[in-house]
C-alpha cells in the first residue's frame, strides 16, 4: 500500500509546487482585477492597457464598457481594458527624494 502512494508522489509534489507558484498567484491578480474595474467611477483618471491616458465620464454596466475623455476627445473602452497596475500608480504618493 505505501509503494503505490510512493509512486505517485512525485507527480502530487510536482502539481503542488504548480499550483502555489502558477495556478494561485494568477486567481488572485485576476481577482483583484475583477474588483478594480467593478469599483471604477465617474471622475477616476486612468490609463489603459494600450496607454491611453483620460478620466472616467460615463460608466454602462448593461455591456461594461465606459467612456474616457482625453484630450483629443471622448472614446469608448471595455472596463477590462482599463489597466489596473497604472492607475494605481497615479493614486500612490509621490516620495520626496534628498
Amino acid at each position: 500500500m505505501g509503494e503505490g502512494i510512493g509512486q505517485f508522489m512525485p507527480f502530487i509534489l510536482m502539481f503542488v509546487v504548480v499550483y502555489f507558484f502558477m495556478i494561485a498567484p494568477q486567481m488572485k491578480r485576476a481577482k483583484k482585477e475583477k474588483k478594480f474595474a467593478a469599483e471604477l467611477k465617474k471622475g477616476d483618471r486612468v490609463i489603459t492597457k494600450s496607454g491611453l491616458h483620460g478620466k472616467i465620464l460615463e460608466l454602462n454596466d448593461k455591456d461594461g464598457s465606459c467612456v474616457i475623455e482625453t484630450m483629443s476627445g471622448k472614446v469608448k473602452y471595455e472596463r477590462s481594458a482599463i489597466s489596473m497596475e497604472m492607475s494605481l500608480k497615479l493614486k500612490e504618493p509621490v516620495a520626496k527624494t534628498k
